[in-house]
């Protein structure tokens, strides 16, 4: 009972948001000497996400590396307490941001704002929701969870204002380009402290870089040694869009080794291999892995002149791993695509 009173009295001071004293508006978040109406001090926005219009950065924080667990489903009960039935095991370099924005923009809006520009500039969605419906129980105890001691304990990165607050939304992104995967964390309220007559839009984003091994280029002579003496190659080099089949010009350097190596050994033939990790379904996986083969043998024989006989393009899913699929380097590992003698 009195660890139930205890968590309680956090939650209530961490999360709730409305308490008896001078009227809230959003005229007074213009005004209150409460809030800082500049950008602190040395902050700046993250790279990869363009901040909401007219929104103010309250607190900037960066750690060079810590864990962080990043879920990517609704909340629920989980015997005396509370968790999310998927979540992601992270450990980077992890930036938290808090922005406020007047409540003329309320979460809702903010949201949907927010979901529109991640999915343009390419960013997977994991997981969003707006409410308690979409993401579980109730505000209160998804914060509580999510930022207290008691849960995933997210406090510990220090904010300007307790996150919690009304009509809450949330979503979990991905990120990848050739040197990291970059996973965020955006949770959007309706922030109201009557004591201080502050109303406005809150916005807590915390991102979580976490830098891809480093791998070589593929070469030609590095293919044939590791072909003689393991019988395949993985092709270092070879990038593709997030989920999709399709080549990233950064692969052209990679490509044109590759078609060096198959020009040296015209009387051979290959099997050109796609990988996947173990993320979604077998299904998918085992088309993705078979387009993203197919992918490359098209871009060797209409672009680099190899004969089409030469390569045959396979898909296995992620029924080969090199690493466990555990980790995001595990899962980066994993994700290729390989060339082995027919």
């Amino acid at each position: 009972m009195y660890r139930f009173k205890l968590a309680l009295a956090v939650l209530l001071t961490v999360c709730l948001t409305a308490l008896p004293g001078m009227s809230a508006n959003p005229e007074n978040y213009e005004k209150n000497d409460w809030i800082q109406h500049h950008d602190v001090a040395g902050s700046r926005d993250y790279p990869l996400i363009s901040r909401f219009s007219g929104s103010l950065i309250q607190y900037y924080k960066t750690l060079k590396w810590d864990k962080y667990v990043l879920p990517i489903s609704p909340i629920v009960s989980d015997g005396g307490g509370k968790t999310w039935k998927k979540k992601l095991d992270l450990a980077g370099k992890i930036t938290r941001i808090q922005y406020s924005v007047s409540s003329d923009n309320n979460s809702a809006f903010v949201y949907a704002n927010y979901l529109s520009a991640l999915k343009k500039a390419d960013w997977k969605i994991l997981f969003t929701g707006s409410g308690d419906r979409e993401l579980g129980n109730d505000y209160r105890e998804w914060c509580f969870y999510y930022y207290g001691s008691d849960g995933l304990n997210q406090d510990r990165f220090g904010s300007a204002f307790g996150p919690g607050g009304d009509n809450h939304c949330y979503i979990a992104a991905e990120f990848q380009d050739e040197d990291r995967t970059v996973y965020a964390a955006i949770y959007i309220t309706d922030y109201e402290k009557s004591p201080k007559g502050l109303a406005f839009t809150l916005i807590t984003q915390d991102t979580i870089e976490i830098q891809k091994p480093k791998t070589g280029l593929v070469t030609a002579k590095l293919m044939t040694d590791k072909i003689h003496s393991r019988g395949h190659v993985a092709l270092d080099g070879i990038f593709f869009e997030t989920g999709k089949a399709t080549l990233k010009e950064s692969s052209n350097a990679a490509l044109k080794n590759i078609a060096e190596f198959l020009k040296a050994h015209k009387n051979r033939k290959y099997y050109v291999v796609g990988h996947t990790d173990n993320t979604g379904s077998y299904e998918k996986n085992m088309a993705l892995s078979l387009n993203r083969a197919k992918a490359v043998k098209t871009a060797l024989v209409q672009r680099l002149g190899i004969p089409i006989g030469q390569l045959k393009a396979c898909g296995v899913g992620p029924v080969a791993p090199v690493l466990p699929n555990g980790t995001e380097e595990g899962r980066a590992r994993n994700r290729r695509v390989e060339i082995s003698e027919q």
